[in-house]
Order: C-alpha cells, then sequence, then structure tokens
C-alpha cells in the first residue's frame, strides 16, 4: 500500500471531511505499480509506514460504512497491514462493493470508475494516475448515481442519515450544472445563524458557495 484516500458522506452528501495520506511501502515498487500510480521510491521514503499510521486511520473509519470499488481487493490489502500492526480487520458485513452494485445495475457493460464516470457525465479529466484521493472522490459521485441521484435527507427525519466513507483513491462536478433551488427568503438572524453553521464544518462543504452567496446579497441589503 502506497496511499490511502477517503471522503466522507453524509446524508449522501459530502461533508469536506477526507483522508489522504501517502504510505512508505518499505520495500521497492514494482515498475508496473509505478506506472499506474506514479510514486516513486524516493517520494515515498519521505513518509509515514502504515504502522505509523494505522490508529489514525482506525480514528477516521470508525463505525462508518464503507464504499469500495472492487471492494474485496482494496480491503484484502487494508486488513493485510492491520493484521501486522494488530489492530481489528475490517469486516465484509461493513463494505459496500460499487463494483457489485454497478454490475447489478448495467449487466454486460464495462462498469470501471472511468467507464461509470462516463455514463454519469462526471468529470474524471484529471484521472492520468490511479490516485487514492481523486478515486475516492469520483466514487463518492459515482455511487450517488448508481443508487439514484442526489435525492438526499433535508433533515426532516428525527435522526441523521448514515456516516459513509468513500476509501479508494476536488470533487470533479458533472459537465453541466444542474440548476440551482430558489433561496427562501431568511431574515438576518437565521442567515446568520446558517453562515455560522456552514463554516463550523471545517473543510470545503458544498453549501459554502450558497453561503457566500447569501452573504454577498446581505451586504448588498
Amino acid at each position: 500500500m502506497v496511499e490511502i484516500g477517503c471522503v466522507e458522506l453524509l446524508n449522501h452528501i459530502p461533508t469536506g471531511r477526507v483522508f489522504h495520506k501517502y504510505v512508505n511501502p518499505e520495500r521497492p515498487c514494482h515498475p508496473e505499480a509505478f506506472r499506474v500510480h506514479g510514486l516513486s521510491d524516493a517520494f515515498l521514503a519521505g513518509h509515514p509506514c502504515f504502522a505509523a499510521l494505522a490508529d489514525e486511520i482506525c480514528d477516521f473509519f470508525g463505525d462508518a460504512r464503507l464504499i469500495a470499488h472492487n471492494a474485496s481487493f482494496d480491503i484484502a490489502f487494508m486488513n493485510a497491514e492491520f493484521r501486522r500492526t494488530g489492530h481489528p480487520v475490517i469486516v465484509m458485513d461493513r463494505v459496500l462493493d460499487s463494483l457489485a452494485l454497478a454490475r447489478r445495475k448495467h449487466p454486460g457493460a464495462s462498469n470501471s470508475l472511468d467507464a461509470l464516470c462516463q455514463r454519469y457525465g462526471i468529470d474524471n479529466s484529471r484521472r492520468t494516475k490511479h490516485g487514492a484521493l481523486l478515486d475516492a472522490e469520483l466514487l463518492a459521485e459515482v455511487y450517488v448515481e448508481l443508487i439514484g441521484g442526489k435525492q438526499a435527507d433535508l433533515g426532516l427525519a428525527m435522526g441523521a442519515g448514515p456516516r459513509i466513507l468513500v476509501p479508494g483513491a476536488a470533487f470533479g462536478g458533472h459537465g453541466e450544472r444542474a440548476p440551482r433551488p430558489t433561496r427562501p427568503a431568511l431574515d438576518e438572524a437565521t442567515l446568520a445563524a446558517h453562515i455560522a453553521f456552514v463554516n463550523s464544518l471545517g473543510g470545503t462543504p458544498i453549501w459554502r458557495e450558497y453561503v457566500a452567496d447569501a452573504e454577498l446579497e446581505a451586504n448588498a441589503a
């Protein structure tokens, strides 16, 4: 393992919280592997080994459900490392394989990550190499399309939706933006509370662009 990247989804929407680390494999990379990921031995030598990252990885995973493309391949490598460090392995009951999901939805078709991005109009032009974080970000978009599109829980239920992590390889959007919903009129106190909440999320949640518009409108009023 030379790289790990994960993005977090809540109610199928990225929260902006990600985990990304390069990993020193403590052995030379095979030339074929280098052609896939482009990470040289000299570059990886300057990064921590898996044992030094294992606690941090486990803390980020928590008890969230994991989504991976061809999950048995990725999880086998991850569990081999966890066994070496004495950490609990990932049980497959908590893992959803998006490749198996895609094969059920599109039988007989190519269901590689690149093929699914093309099918769903997801911009993967930056994917010139196999990079863990970029792959995870693309897969998060693909997964939402596989389950039927971006219908989110608007918080009307009693509890929040499941926390999901997409490990694998910011977000490349669709080629054409969907129309924006009309923003309801809000008083200044409600708008200020909303802006404060979005700013507290950390990272770059997608709501920040709406907050930026709201702040401009508030300042112009």
